[in-house]
């Protein structure tokens, strides 16, 4: 490491797969990882991973803890919190039940207990009145949990009627389990983005315009193939 150099401190969530998370060889690994990891290489740029606390992320990025937080981390609604990098990808929130489940549509989940992450998109959608707030009073109840891999595993053994997760977290676990789980209509849609400390204007420049070149040489396409 250049002792002289930038380090991008990178706050994230290492069991959020397909962004952040422990693969089989017990490294972190995942999407989120390897574009920073890449963004970093290409600036000369020292590069340092920190698996954070997800509700102590304004804290530790307001204490120089981190410098970012570069974790399919949602732009909406936080625009007045964060500076952020231009968005990289899409996104939806959305709804995953078990395939035997007789939730056809979001209304069929009246009655039932719907879990999410703790201060997630899918929380704050749930959460908000002028978003799908009069839906969740019609649950029977909505609980939250630390991590999204507990949260399927509730699922499967039906503690829980249904999981409210990112489109492409509901993705990775319903190729993995083609047979268990179906997806209802998104609750609302988004864009991801590096959020970096409010006024830290040069550090978003510099990643917005690294992301871009790695769009147009096709690094980004490679690492959604890699990643499904």
């Amino acid at each position: 490491a250049n002792p002289d150099a930038t380090t991008l401190i990178v706050g994230l969530d290492n069991a959020y797969p397909p962004y952040g998370f422990i693969g089989d060889d017990g490294n972190l690994t995942g999407f989120d990882i390897d574009l920073a990891t890449e963004v970093a290489a290409r600036n000369g740029w020292n590069l340092e991973l920190e698996a954070i606390d997800w509700d102590a992320k304004d804290a530790l990025l307001n204490q120089g803890t981190i410098n970012c937080i570069w974790n399919g981390f949602t732009m909406e609604g936080r625009e007045d919190k964060f500076t952020f990098s231009e968005p990289y990808m899409y996104n939806e929130q959305v709804v995953v039940v078990k395939k035997d489940s007789d939730a056809k549509k979001l209304e069929d989940l009246a009655g039932k207990t719907v879990l999410t992450q703790v201060d997630s998109a899918a929380l704050h959608v749930l959460e908000d009145e002028k978003g799908q707030k009069p839906l969740a009073d019609t649950f029977k109840e909505l609980q939250t949990i630390g991590d999204y891999n507990n949260a399927f595993m509730q699922l499967e053994s039906g503690m829980v009627d249904a999981v409210a997760c990112d489109l492409s977290i509901a993705s990775y676990q319903m190729a993995a389990k083609p047979d268990v789980y179906k997806q209802l209509d998104p609750l609302s849609s988004e864009h991801y983005a590096v959020g970096f400390k409010l006024g830290d204007e040069d550090l978003a420049k510099t990643v917005t315009e690294t992301l871009k070149a790695m769009d147009e040489d096709g690094t980004v396409k490679a690492l959604c193939e890699k990643y499904a």
